[in-house]
């Protein structure tokens, strides 16, 4: 099974990094691709650049085989839709491979406001992380797309090329990257909370208002 988990990755940090790998343990799977976006459509400008952020999730995933970075959002021009990106890969693996997305409750409360929503789960299973916060409206329509698609056997996953939902409660580590721009704006150090070849090349670029050079 092809599993794919977008995102900004703005910057990549280890809650990031951790849940990828409890994705690719849970759903016996050798590698989990990280996709990072290009223009994302339902929030504002990021504050590294597409190139940037590429790089510094190459710097985060070097030495770790179950990861992987997919590049191709940001060889595409405009904003990143999902359904792009799923329709792409679909024509690549072929009609009958199973293929998955991964996705945050934050994000996935407001699913049916996604470009081609409806569309998603006939191209893709969907894993659903479940995430600290008020959960899913149980009257929304995400609730009930998971009421009717979901399933609690991985192994039905293995079986069908997508069109089934699975809700996963993994141990996440709180850890923003809003929280970890804000820190390094401030002058204080991100350490332990991104990689050290990302903090590194943060400060070598100056991003988030690092300052190049400094204590490390």
């Amino acid at each position: 099974m092809h599993v794919i988990y977008g995102g900004t990755f703005d910057p990549i940090h280890h809650g990031h990094l951790r849940l990828a790998l409890e994705i690719s343990d849970r759903l016996s799977v050798n590698q989990v691709s990280l996709v990072p976006c290009h223009i994302p459509p339902h929030r504002g400008d990021t504050g590294a650049t597409s190139e940037q952020r590429w790089k510094l999730l190459e710097l985060a995933v070097a030495d770790e085989p179950q990861l992987r970075v997919d590049d191709r959002e940001l060889r595409r021009a405009g904003a990143s839709y999902t359904a792009d990106t799923l329709r792409q890969l679909r024509h690549e693996l072929g009609p009958d491979a199973p293929l998955a997305m991964v996705v945050g409750t934050d994000a996935f409360a407001g699913f049916d406001r996604w470009q081609e929503w409806q569309q998603i789960p006939d191209l893709a299973h969907i894993i659903v992380v479940r995430r600290p916060g008020p959960g899913l409206d149980p009257d929304g329509e995400p609730s009930r797309m998971l009421a009717k698609r979901a399933v609690r056997d991985v192994r039905l996953l293995h079986n069908q090329p997508g069109g089934l939902m699975l809700e996963l409660d993994p141990p996440l580590l709180d850890i923003s990257a809003t929280g970890i721009r804000e820190r390094i704006g401030d002058g204080r150090s991100p350490r332990y909370l991104v990689p050290d070849s990302v903090w590194r090349e943060i400060r070598r670029l100056g991003l988030y208002g690092a300052c190049p050079g400094g204590n490390f």
